[in-house]
């Protein structure tokens, strides 16, 4: 259960013309991805979730607590896939470090973490675009609205995004690239000008006090409860105050979720060693600047305690009189939200693809398209399914499952680190995680900080998710695994 596979053979087996992906991606291409995929529906709305019940204005030492976080990770992640430049991110750094239940249980969290986070944007884009059409006056009919609208039981617009993206994915990385590229910039635009026309309306008494004095809800649940920190260290839940920033992070860093997805396509960039600590890094530097910067403006805007909840950033322009910039900002999320889709996507079926290629599930889905070179049966397959459940999906709750998902990764990859450096020393890192193993240390106690601010439903869900996972493991994969086959000393 804790046979590792060595870097050389994950190495190799991208060498095998069956199963192998086709190079094509930058360091530029990589960092636009992360750009693309980071900035999303947690920068558009959680701003102001968080500033009215959390933070106050401090929401941005919120967004910076949750950037330190990602950036710890960033740095053990950058390493792995600087040295292990294969499909699968997360789950092919566990496995050549702490073995082979470990990054199974790791892949099947992350199959988890991004169907779900597709599903539940899909669905968020929908609703953007019914907004817009609503503007001009077009209307579906209610039964194609989704779950979410009274007498809506299929969400088509959902349903026909994650098809058409779908099939983007399989015609080819670089097209990918190239038309997350031109959304990015449109995203990349409209949050400036967030910044840049909201310096002209900031209030200096909108920021008094920046830090809201603590104060104990009624009833003793703070409004985002975290019933594991209550557990384990017995403290009385407060909203505001410095646990408030805290409580905050834990919230906001689902904005930051999808810089890890840069990972999962070490594979197909030319040249891995320099471009993807390039690619991660950047990516999730320029975002902390953007969403600190938006936090600043919004919260000079408009007083904390009179900010909109559903959209934040648009009501703070209507607010001060300007709803032109509203409806710029309802644009630049509907389009922003495409690439989150399709950069999830893209993760999903990287990392499914590397677990098929590893015999852990069925081999028929790790063989790549004749032309295209891309990994076309677990695209389809998991981009109907997809497809499917967005059409049926109600946002809910389940989106804290992609958080502790994602945290749950971070702690297995900090991990891998410290234990690929004492095992094997001799591999050459071309980037290598400073201040090892106290970094990595650090990383994992942030990590499982913001886990334990979860709700406890969210805990529960996770641990059925995961035990179905072993159980699936032990029935299929640990019985058709390569590895487990050909022996430790396998060269296949």
């Amino acid at each position: 259960m804790f046979r590792t596979k060595t870097v050389e053979q994950s190495i190799r087996d991208t060498e095998e013309p069956e199963h192998a992906l086709k190079k094509s991606l930058s360091a530029w291409d990589l960092t636009v991805f992360g750009v693309g995929v980071i900035i999303g529906t947690g920068i558009f709305v959680l701003t102001g979730k968080v500033a009215k019940e959390n933070a106050g204005p401090a929401t941005a030492l919120a967004f910076v607590a949750a950037g330190i976080v990602c950036a710890l990770a960033a740095l053990c992640y950058a390493e792995f896939a600087s040295t292990v430049p294969v499909a699968g991110s997360a789950y092919t750094f566990a496995y050549a470090s702490i073995g082979e239940l470990p990054a199974w249980i790791i892949g099947w969290d992350l199959v988890l973490e991004f169907a779900l986070g597709t599903a539940v944007v899909a669905v968020g884009w929908s609703g953007y675009v019914r907004s817009l059409m609503d503007n001009v006056d077009w209307h579906l009919p209610a039964s194609l609205q989704g779950p979410d609208v009274a007498g809506g039981t299929f969400d088509i617009l959902a349903f026909l995004l994650v098809l058409v993206l779908t099939a983007i994915l399989v015609v080819g990385m670089k097209l990918s690239a190239r038309i997350t590229a031109i959304v990015v910039a449109i995203k990349v635009t409209v949050v400036m000008i967030v910044i840049i026309a909201g310096l002209f309306f900031i209030v200096g008494d909108n920021y008094k006090p920046f830090i809201p004095p603590a104060v104990t809800p009624e009833g003793g649940g703070s409004n985002w409860d975290s019933p594991m920190v209550q557990l384990i260290f017995g403290y009385e839940p407060t909203n505001f105050g410095v646990m408030g920033i805290f409580t905050a992070a834990s919230v906001v860093f689902f904005a930051f979720i999808g810089f890890d997805v840069v990972a999962t396509a070490a594979e197909e960039t030319k040249l891995p060693q320099r471009d993807m600590p390039r690619g991660i890094l950047g990516s999730l530097f320029i975002c902390t600047v953007l969403y600190v910067a938006v936090a600043l403006v919004v919260t000079g805007m408009q007083h904390y305690t009179e900010l909109s909840v559903s959209a934040p950033l648009a009501d703070a322009f209507k607010a001060v009189g300007h709803p032109f910039y509203a409806g710029v900002i309802s644009f630049g999320a509907a389009v922003g939200l495409t690439t989150v889709c399709l950069i999830l996507l893209l993760g999903q079926t990287r990392v499914f693809f590397a677990m098929s290629r590893d015999g852990l599930l069925p081999r028929f889905f790790s063989v790549t398209h004749p032309r295209f070179k891309t990994p076309y049966r677990p695209t389809i397959l998991l981009g109907v399914v997809i497809a499917i459940v967005s059409g049926f999906t109600s946002i809910n709750e389940l989106a804290t499952l992609v958080n502790i998902g994602t945290l749950f990764a971070f702690v297995m990859v900090a991990a891998g680190v410290i234990v690929l450096r004492r095992t094997r020393p001799d591999l050459h890192r071309a980037f290598r995680t400073p201040w090892v193993p106290a970094l990595p240390i650090i990383s994992i106690a942030a990590s499982l900080w913001l886990m334990l601010n979860l709700p406890g439903e969210t805990w529960f869900r996770f641990a059925v998710w995961m035990v179905i996972g072993v159980v699936v493991y032990f029935a299929y994969g640990r019985k058709h695994s390569r590895l487990g086959k050909a022996g430790q000393d396998a060269t296949y």
